[in-house]
Parts: structure tokens; C-alpha cells; sequence
């Protein structure tokens, strides 16, 4: 089969680019390199920690690469030794240039998982559902010099649930786009995909995820806040700050509901009251029902837990 002659690199660092491999590993592929970001420090005791594309690798005795940079002669060298004919990306994390994007004979193929030119950038995901999108998709392109501007080879939709989060909507994303790639590989490989240009004047751009972004505005809409909380779980997560008369408290919200239908505004913005059976919080519009949160450097406790050790906390007004 032609896949199995080809020559394949692939680029990727994501929980998406470990799908992706695999789904390659396992339709024997002949993928002669992979290329990764370098191990880093995270946690509290800032561990050393490889990106599950290169475990993945070493378990399938691939060679792995992990040059911080392209700009440096040595790794285009080192790509070039292996003499790709395709490069395969999947949320890898740097951009490539014109002396990488030139060497493989069909290519530099990218799986962005946004329906092109809609969410360009690297949070594409998390965008979608801050912006309450129902609907979303994955696109294999052909990748130039710009930042997800190439060609379209392939694209399919998919609807986005009410309750997904970018961690569950991510996991659907994967396995599509997966699946869209092995469809898509062998036509192009063959020559019967002619490449389709991405009109440029619909094209919309991610912006960047910091973890300040998961502070909460009550004076934001419940909706809003409810997308927020979707987008941004399950990083940076959504938080806000609770004074109990003695100091100001960081609270991680980590499992909330939208009360669906009540519209009408009874309380301050950011007010914690008891609604029926549960603990709400008022905003500009809406309410939002809390059922886990997690105070700063502690474990996550269910909100019936919380208000027994912290009786005060309804009544106060959240910032």
C-alpha cells in the first residue's frame, strides 16, 4: 500500500497529537521520526515530564526529536536526514518555516480542529465554547508560512453538546479527526485531492487562554459565565474571590450548573443565596448553581460540605 511506502514525519505534543499517532501507529504507517516539544518541570514538585507523544514513541521504538526551535540550521539538517516525502501535524506547537514546510514531497499536512477559516490559532477549541458554538469540526490542510491560512484538503462537522467541555469536546474531536486523516491520506498520497483555498475575509482568530482568564465577572451573564466555565475546564478552570470577613480567598469553581429559566434578579451580583435544594450565586442575568469547588492549595469538597465548615459563605458577595 502506498501509505506503508511513504516516508512519514510526525510533529505533534497534545493529548490530540497522542490520537493521532496512535490512530497512524496502528494503520502501519511507516513513520521514519517524530517530532515533539521538550520535557518540562510541572506540578508542585516540578517533575521532569515527557509529552505523551514521545512515551508513545519510545513504546513503538520510534525515533524521537525534540529540537526547542527550527531557526537553528541543525534541526532542518536533522529533518532533512530523514528524508520525509509527507510530515503529518496535530497541535504541535511551533510554527514551521519555509525550510521545513519545503522538504517532504507531498507536503506538510496539518488536523486542526476547528472548520477553517473559523478559529484560526491555538485554542481553537476553547474558543468555540466561549463564543456558545453548537457546532464545530475538524479540517486537514495543507500548511504554508502562515498560521492555519493553507489549503483545505478535507473538513467535517460535528455538534457540540450543551454540557461539553473542551475536555470532553476535545475527546470527540480526536477520534474525528483521527478518522477524517486515514480517509484523507490516501487520496492525497494518490494525487486526487485538489486543495482548496480558505477564504480569507471570513477567517476569525483564537485568542490566547492565560489562567487569569478563568476569573469569574459577576456582572457577566450566567450563560457567559456557564461557556466560560465549559472552555475552561479542564485548565485554567474558573475561579473567583471570596472575602470571609478575614481575608480574601481564592475559590475554584469546579463543577457548576445554569439554572435554565430564571431570568429574574433577586439578589447583588455575585450573591450567594439558597435557591431550593441548592447553593446559587446571582449574576447580571441568571443564576449559577455550585455543586464542587476547591479553596486555593486545598481539595475539592462538594458545596454541602463547604457550607457546613464555612456556614457564612451564603449571604456574601463573591468578586
Amino acid at each position: 500500500m502506498k501509505q506503508a511506502k511513504s516516508r512519514v514525519v510526525f510533529m505533534g505534543t497534545s493529548d490530540l497529537s497522542e490520537k493521532i499517532l496512535q490512530t497512524l501507529i496502528a494503520s502501519d504507517y511507516r513513520i521514519v521520526g517524530v517530532f515533539t516539544k521538550v520535557d518540562k518541570k510541572i506540578g508542585r514538585k516540578q517533575e521532569l515530564t515527557s509529552p505523551k507523544v514521545k512515551l508513545l514513541a519510545e513504546k513503538n521504538n520510534l525515533p524521537v526529536f525534540q529540537p526547542d526551535t527550527f531557526k537553528n540550521l541543525s534541526a532542518v539538517e536533522q529533518l532533512q536526514n530523514l528524508r520525509p516525502e509527507l510530515i503529518i501535524v496535530a497541535a504541535y506547537g511551533k510554527i514551521l518555516p519555509k525550510a521545513v514546510l519545503e522538504i517532504p514531497n507531498f507536503g506538510c499536512i496539518n488536523v486542526h480542529v476547528s472548520l477553517l477559516p473559523k478559529y484560526r490559532g491555538p485554542s481553537p477549541v476553547q474558543n468555540a465554547l466561549l463564543n456558545g458554538e453548537t457546532e464545530t469540526g475538524t479540517t486537514i490542510m495543507l500548511m504554508d508560512e502562515g498560521i492555519d491560512t493553507g489549503a483545505i484538503l478535507a473538513q467535517k462537522k460535528i455538534s457540540i453538546s450543551a454540557t461539553d467541555t473542551t475536555d470532553t469536546l476535545m475527546q470527540k474531536l480526536a477520534a474525528q479527526g483521527a478518522e477524517l486523516l486515514l480517509e484523507t491520506l490516501p487520496k492525497w498520497l494518490e494525487r486526487k485531492i485538489i486543495p482548496c483555498k480558505q477564504d480569507h475575509n471570513r477567517a476569525s482568530f483564537c485568542q490566547m487562554i492565560k489562567r487569569s482568564d478563568g476569573q469569574i465577572a459577576w456582572t457577566d451573564t450566567a450563560e457567559t459565565i456557564y461557556n466560560k466555565y465549559r472552555a475552561l475546564t479542564p485548565w485554567p478552570g474558573i475561579f473567583t474571590i471570596w472575602n470571609n470577613g478575614r481575608t480574601a480567598i481564592r475559590l475554584k469553581l469546579i463543577s457548576i450548573e445554569i439554572e435554565k429559566g430564571f431570568s429574574e434578579k433577586i439578589k447583588l451580583n455575585g450573591e450567594v443565596f439558597k435557591h431550593n435544594s441548592d447553593v446559587a450565586i446571582q449574576t447580571i442575568a441568571g443564576i449559577i448553581l455550585v455543586k464542587e469547588l476547591q479553596k486555593e492549595g486545598k481539595k475539592t469538597t462538594d458545596i454541602s460540605s463547604f457550607i457546613n465548615g464555612h456556614p457564612k459563605f451564603i449571604g456574601s458577595v463573591l468578586v
